[in-house]
This record gives C-alpha cells, structure tokens and sequence, in this order.
C-alpha cells in the first residue's frame, strides 16, 4: 500500500484492533445504543464491518486516503470519508473508534465539548481509560465533565491485541451523556474554572484551597467542605463526583443565596 500523504503508520497513530474479545466487548456496547453510528480511524475495518451488518447508519473515517479508499469499495452500504477526527463534524448520537493513543487527550476534549452525541465507546491507552473512569483517583478533566458526563471502563485490552504491537496496553471507555445532568449547563464554565482552581491551588488542606478558589472566608470554605462530607486531608482526585457538586452547590449558595 502507498504511504498516505498524511505520513506514514508512526505518523498516523495507527495500530489496528486485532484482539476478538475487545472487538466482541465493542460491538455489544454499540448494539444496546440506538441511532447512527460515527467511527472514528477506521483503519482497516476491523470494527466497521461488523458495525455494517448491524443495518444501522454508519459514517466511518481517516486520515489515511488508501484505506478509505479501500474500505469504501468493500463496504458500499457504509459512508466511508477521508477525514480528521479533530475536525470531522459529530452530529450522531453514538460515537466508536480505536482512537490514535497519541490523539486520545484532544478527541476526548472535543467530544466532551459537542452537545449532539449521546455515547462514546472508545479503544485508548490504558492508563488514560482507567483515570478518566476514575480509578486510582479522578483527573481533572474527569472531575470537570462528570456533572454531565458518566465515563465507565469496561476492560484492558493487551498490546499484543494490536497490530503492530503498541509499547503500552489499551482500555475500553465508555462515555454516556448524562440525562438529568448534576448541574445545569450554564455553570458548567464556572463550574470547570473552580474545579481547574482547586486541582492546581496550593494550600496545605483542600478547605484551605477552596478559600482561595473561591474567594471566600474560612468560615465558608470549612462548612462547605463539611457539607461535602470532604475528610480535610483529601487531595482533588480523591473527590466522588456528588462530594464535587455539593461542594460547588454550598459555596454558590453561600455567594449568592436565595
């Protein structure tokens, strides 16, 4: 095959999903979604044509123009195009791919700012699956999208399961917008900016920190951190999501109250 004007496999991220219990795990979180279907990197269809004899529509892109190109004429019931994942519009509620590891943070930060998908079921490296579905602790990005957001992981996937092998295991996340969200959407800025202040704040305990997030007195900071039922020796990524809402929900009453 001729190299893609994009670049080469190193270039392109590409390490193709070979492992048939992952494939198997992907396609049964698809099926109990509803609606049109986006994959994203398509590669060489190992999930595309499974997805295609389910019936439902299906958009299936990348970046590398012989792929899609090939893909294209095997799959002629599916919409096959050559495009970015960073720029190709998402207006489907379900959303898959075996995403490039080196693109995973900027198509996780694009998704978790479009309003018109529903589910996301995502192949990327390990480490980033396990912290974005807060295990060990939640990441900030984790923490600032969960009021609207649920991120699930549903399995490692071992490297030898790629072709050619990746240097680091993958994992299968799930991403599902909330129905009834935790905050309403015109906090979620503000929301985002408190939660950015308190992971990277200083403060030798974490009501010490909100004070100064905040910009509240220590009388407030302390009660609202009670509320939370926040032990004072936590760290940021030890917050459950509720004790980060309630958090947020006591200092805005406090600031402005009814």
């Amino acid at each position: 095959m001729s190299r893609s004007l994009h670049g080469g496999r190193h270039e392109l991220g590409q390490n193709f999903l070979t492992h048939r219990p992952t494939i198997d795990t992907i396609i049964a979180l698809v099926a109990s979604t509803r609606g049109p279907v986006l994959e994203l990197g398509a590669g060489d269809g190992a999930l595309t044509r499974i997805l295609a004899a389910s019936g439902r529509s299906l958009t299936a892109i990348d970046l590398d123009e012989h792929r899609v190109r090939r893909l294209a004429r095997a799959l002629p019931g599916v919409r096959v195009e050559h495009a970015d994942a960073l720029r190709h519009p998402i207006a489907v509620p379900v959303v898959v791919g075996n995403i490039p590891f080196h693109l995973t943070t900027p198509i996780l930060r694009r998704l978790l700012t479009e309003s018109r998908w529903e589910h996301a079921v995502l192949v990327t490296q390990w480490e980033v699956a396990r912290k974005r579905a807060g295990v060990g602790g939640q990441t900030m990005m984790t923490a600032q999208s969960a009021p609207w957001f649920e991120f699930r992981l549903h399995g490692r996937v071992p490297s030898w399961g790629f072709t050619p092998r990746p240097s680091v295991d993958g994992g299968i996340l799930t991403i599902t917008r909330r129905g009834s969200p935790l905050l309403p959407a015109k906090e979620r800025r503000a929301y985002e900016g408190f939660v950015r202040g308190v992971y990277t704040g200083s403060g030798r305990t974490l009501d010490r920190i909100v004070r100064r997030v905040a910009g509240t007195d220590a009388t407030v900071s302390r009660r609202a951190v009670a509320r939370a039922r926040i032990r004072p020796d936590s760290l940021p990524r030890d917050l459950t999501v509720a004790q980060w809402v309630s958090l947020w929900r006591s200092l805005r009453d406090e600031q402005d109250p009814l």
